[in-house]
């Protein structure tokens, strides 16, 4: 059997699954559930907000600026929230995170749903020496306080039988130009996670884990962030749409999710085809937009 073909059977097959697994989600399983939103004051976090709100769950959400935060809270309400709370706090503070987690623990008395969703620059640069500084801020925040969410929180999760949704991208999978610091702490989620899952196991905790593998979103500062090097066709899957699936897919405990689903192929044929994949990427990105980034300092 040609290696296409193969290919096709196991794109297929991976759809099915996921379809099959999907029609068994119960949105009104979320009712009454308890749960902390990170990287909630806009985009893909903030959708993630108000579905949670919408299906009736009580909300704890942060983000760094509070007069959006109380924005975000104010609608949630609108929608229905049984409770709805934020915290403004820098993520890149490992207290921060830790006060959070104790935050919840008293509003709710207990957790559901960890979705880990916020980032710190996902700014396009070529590397230089300038990087090496913000790569200690970008493991910070993008890896190091999804660690200690999760940790801090994992007592509260195992009473619960609770699940965390790591919000992850085709960059964490796949090295993508032009994002080696965004890309290595992608790359160290899956590691550590992947690997705690197995801790899990081993401690008799029945907590889930679901990486999500997410794809251009048209969100504000994904289409901001990306002109003149991305064309803005690629982002046409919505916050909204996206938000959904990773509620979905956290609630059935699904081991990975890749959405849009075009996303899997791509990442199954990464360590057979790497050239290809390598190529497939550089062909994005055009010689305009790398002669342009030359120009600009890496600060």
């Amino acid at each position: 059997m040609s290696f296409s073909k193969i290919l096709m059977i196991a794109t297929v097959g991976a759809v099915l699954v996921a379809l099959i697994i999907r029609d068994n989600f119960d949105p009104a399983s979320i009712k009454g559930k308890r749960a902390i939103v990170t990287g909630a004051s806009t985009g893909i976090g903030e959708q993630i907000a108000y579905w949670y709100c919408k299906l009736g769950a009580r909300v704890l959400v942060t983000a760094r600026r509070e007069a959006v935060l109380q924005k975000v809270v104010e609608k949630c309400k609108d929608l229905g929230a049984e409770e709805a709370f934020y915290m403004p706090l820098d993520m890149g503070r490992l207290n921060d995170t830790e006060a959070l987690v104790k935050e919840a623990e008293k509003r709710f008395g207990g957790l559901d749903f960890l979705i880990l969703n916020h980032i710190y620059s996902n700014y396009l640069h070529l590397w230089g020496i300038d990087e090496i500084d913000r790569l200690q801020k970008i493991m910070d925040v993008n890896f190091r306080a999804y660690v200690s969410l999760a940790t801090y929180s994992t007592p509260m999760l195992a009473e619960s039988k609770g699940s965390i949704g790591v919000v992850s991208s085709v960059a964490g999978l796949i090295s993508v130009p032009l994002y080696p610091s965004y890309s290595a702490s992608k790359f160290a989620l899956h590691g550590f996670f992947g690997s705690l899952r197995h801790d899990y196991y081993f401690q008799h905790m029945d907590i889930s884990i679901t990486e999500h593998i997410i794809g251009p979103i048209n969100t504000t500062n994904a289409v901001k962030f990306s002109k003149g090097v991305y064309e803005p066709s690629m982002f046409s899957t919505t916050s909204v749409d996206t938000a959904y699936r990773i509620i979905e897919g956290t609630a059935m405990r699904e081991r990975m999710v890749f959405f849009p689903r075009w996303v899997q192929p791509i990442t199954m044929v990464r360590d057979l085809i790497p050239r290809f994949v390598e190529n497939m990427m550089r062909a994005r990105i055009t010689d305009d937009a790398i002669e342009n980034m030359k120009k600009i300092p890496n600060t």
